[in-house]
Order: structure tokens, then C-alpha cells, then sequence
């Protein structure tokens, strides 16, 4: 059995980190893996990156390439459209030279791969669902649109009133593809995201599985709490809430607003301070009525999982998941998690089992969902809750299996 992981990054972003654990996870099970990837960040000799200066540099500049027709769309939203429009990445070639078995593609957007190539690749294809972007017409991040079942245009997101727009030309350019490449796996990764996939227009007729992202439970796991705080420099008698993701603060989607608008309607008289990775302090700072600690971007499993137990709650007020990346790494550092009864985090967080789930976008609920972490006392059950959790079901050696199961069922087909 002979598997290419194929995504844009190898370690830079939720998806990337996701797809590069899955891919140490089956070396661990010996199974024959390599992963492809359009920028390479580690040195691991398993994951095939460019191989020249120049290279490199095309493959930092190809996001951009990607982008140039969607400048004509002045009210576009900030969030990502992606047109999968840019040839020359001799990435089919590759992937073809290196004839796995089966193609296990995560996310290769920002340029990497030609919408029209995905044919080419002469292996089955296993596609997982990091987001929206494969059954749209270029979004990556659908919220409430549901044009998505239909044929896309008229798009919310481009700011497009037009029903003959790009993301319609997107998704007819998908609709050629993946009517002609019969042999494609979905794997959605949240029972959220699998039931939108199999409601669209453009992959209702593959076969889909649901398969979260796996998590080694022998890293990610509980460090000693008042250790924690000392290599953090965090205080040690406050109660430490926690929020973070890549571009923390200016990405809308993961609800930066929304937890600002909970922050401000907490008692003053907690004694609480808030801490935020993924973004450095701003020259013109919130005021959110509480101290804040910017610790900026990590890198490192080892950062994440002593900043995960120096914290007393996560919370992840995130729009819209496809599965919820961090929720699941706090937990299996026994911290309780808060956020937005919806989308992927459904699957990760149990209301007051091991965390709370407030009625999507109502700030007021998300701060009494961080209030009533901080003063219930089965605080204690709720972090050992969480760590069962992720220990029964995201465990990289269960999840790893169940993708070794489907590889196989697909061979054996």
C-alpha cells in the first residue's frame, strides 16, 4: 500500500498540521506514505517539497497569481476565494512519476493545483474537507449560502449580483472535472461537513466517509499547570482563558468579535485575564476590560501543549469549523472548551460534559458558557471528560487504522 499525502503546506495552518499528522501517524503503522507539498517548512525527508531556490519562490508567489481575476470584484468579503485556475505546477507529473497506490489530497489551494489536473492524476483520489472550497464555486467559507446545492453565482462573497460570475465559471470548471473522475472518496471530516458535501450539487454522487483529524494523545497531553504558567510568564493566581488561531484577530470567521462582545459582558470582579496566539499585540489594542497577553504565532507542538494547560478554558468562537483543530488539542490537555453550538465543533465538545456549547452567535451565551466553566465545581470532571474524549475517538493510532481501512477498501475494490 503506497499513499501520497498531497497538501499546499506541510506544517503552516490547521490543514497542513492536520494532514501531516495523519501522515506520521501511518508511518507509525508502517505504512508506505509520502506527502507532496507546494511549500515546505521542516526537514523531514518523508515530505517532498521544492527542490530549487526558484522553485520555492514560484510556490510563494503562486497564491497570489491565483487571485488576480477575483480584483475585478471590489466588494468582496475578506474571506478566501480561490479559483484553482493556475497550470505550470508540474504537480500531476509529480504525483503521477511517484505512482502511488491511491492520492490522498488535503488542501491545495493557493495556487498548487489546476482544477482541470485533478483528472489527470491516474491513482483513485481520497479528497478530505478542510473546508467548503471543493463543493463551491471558489469560496472556502460558505456561512448561511446554500447555492452551493445548486450551480453557485450571484455570490455573497465575491459581493457579485451576477448569476454568470466567476464562482459560477468555478463551479462548471468542477462539474467537468469531477463528473469525469469517477473514482473520488470524500472524507468529510465533522458530520457537519460530510451532510453539506452530500447536499451539493457538485459531489452528491460520490461515496463519503466521515474521518475527524487525528491528534497524538502521547504529545498532546497534560503539563503541569503551575510549570506551564512560569515558561509563559503568566500569572499565577488568575483564572486564564484562552483563544487563538492563524490570524487570530483579523480572520472574521474565528470570531475574534464575538468573544469580544462575551468578554465585555463578564463580571469584573473575576479575577480573569485573557491570552491570544496566532496574532502579536496591536499598535491600537481592545479594550476588553481585561488584561491580555499576546504570545504571537507558534510553531511548535511543544508551545501548544504548555500554553494549553497554563489556561484555565479555551474558547473557540469560530463561525464555522470543519472540524475545530484547537478545540480538540486543548482538550487532550484537559482544558475545557466553550464555543458556538454548530458546525465541526459539534462532534468535539459534549455541553457541560467537557465543555459548553452557546446558541450560535449569541455573545450573552458565550459568556455565561465561560463563566459557568470558571465556577462550576465539576471542573475538575470536565477537564478529565475532555481528555477521555479525545483519547476515545480523535487518538492518531484509532483514527490512523480507520484511514488504513478505508485505503484498503478502496484497493480492494
Amino acid at each position: 500500500m503506497k499513499i501520497l499525502q498531497v497538501s499546499t503546506s506541510d506544517i503552516k495552518g490547521g490543514a497542513a498540521r492536520a494532514a501531516y499528522r495523519l501522515h506520521k501517524a501511518l508511518l507509525s503503522e508502517n505504512i508506505e506514505t509520502q506527502m507532496l507539498v507546494q511549500n515546505k517548512s521542516n526537514d523531514d525527508y518523508t515530505v517532498l517539497g521544492p527542490t530549487t531556490k526558484f522553485k520555492r519562490l514560484i510556490g510563494l508567489l503562486r497564491p497570489t497569481l491565483d487571485t488576480i481575476s477575483l480584483r475585478k470584484y471590489k466588494n468582496r468579503t475578506k474571506t478566501l476565494f480561490s479559483l484553482g485556475g493556475l497550470g505550470f505546477s508540474g504537480v500531476v507529473d509529480k504525483i503521477n512519476d511517484i505512482n502511488p497506490d491511491i492520492v490522498h489530497l488535503h488542501w491545495v489551494n493557493g495556487g498548487m493545483i489546476r482544477i482541470e489536473d485533478i483528472k489527470k492524476i491516474k491513482a483513485p483520489i481520497i479528497w478530505s474537507l478542510h473546508d467548503n472550497w471543493v463543493f463551491t464555486g471558489g469560496c472556502h467559507i460558505m456561512w448561511d449560502c446554500e447555492k452551493y446545492k445548486n450551480s453557485c453565482g450571484a455570490c455573497p462573497r465575491l459581493g457579485s449580483s451576477k448569476e454568470k460570475d466567476l464562482s459560477r465559471k468555478v463551479f462548471l470548471r468542477k462539474k467537468k472535472v469531477f463528473s469525469s473522475k469517477k473514482d473520488i472518496v470524500i472524507v468529510g471530516l465533522s458530520k457537519w461537513i460530510t451532510k453539506c458535501s452530500k447536499n451539493s450539487s457538485l459531489l452528491k454522487d460520490k461515496k463519503h466517509i466521515t474521518l475527524p483529524n487525528p491528534i497524538d494523545i502521547n504529545i498532546f497531553k497534560p503539563f503541569d499547570k503551575e510549570r506551564s504558567r512560569e515558561l509563559w510568564n503568566l500569572p499565577k493566581k488568575k483564572k486564564l482563558l484562552l483563544f487563538g488561531a492563524m490570524n487570530a484577530t483579523s480572520d472574521i470567521n474565528k470570531g475574534f468579535l464575538e468573544l469580544s462582545g462575551a468578554i465585555k459582558k463578564l463580571r469584573r470582579e473575576m479575577e480573569l485575564e485573557l491570552v491570544i496566539f496566532g496574532s502579536s499585540k496591536p499598535e491600537k489594542e481592545p479594550e476588553l476590560g481585561f488584561k491580555v497577553h499576546y504570545v504571537g504565532n507558534l510553531h511548535d507542538n511543544v508551545s501548544l501543549v504548555t500554553l494549553y494547560s497554563a489556561i484555565d478554558v479555551m474558547v473557540v468562537p469560530s463561525l464555522q469549523e470543519s472540524f475545530g483543530q484547537t478545540a480538540s488539542e486543548a482538550m487532550a490537555c484537559k482544558t475545557p472548551v466553550v464555543a458556538f453550538r454548530h458546525t465541526g465543533l459539534l462532534d468535539i465538545i459534549d455541553h457541560k460534559i467537557n465543555g459548553y456549547l452557546a446558541k450560535p452567535f449569541d455573545v450573552a451565551d458565550l459568556s455565561r458558557g465561560i463563566e459557568w466553566v470558571l465556577s462550576t465545581n465539576k471542573y475538575q470532571e470536565l477537564c478529565q471528560n475532555a481528555r477521555v474524549k479525545v483519547i476515545k475517538e480523535f487518538d492518531s493510532i484509532i483514527v490512523s487504522k480507520k484511514y488504513i481501512n478505508l485505503y484498503q477498501s478502496i484497493l480492494d475494490s
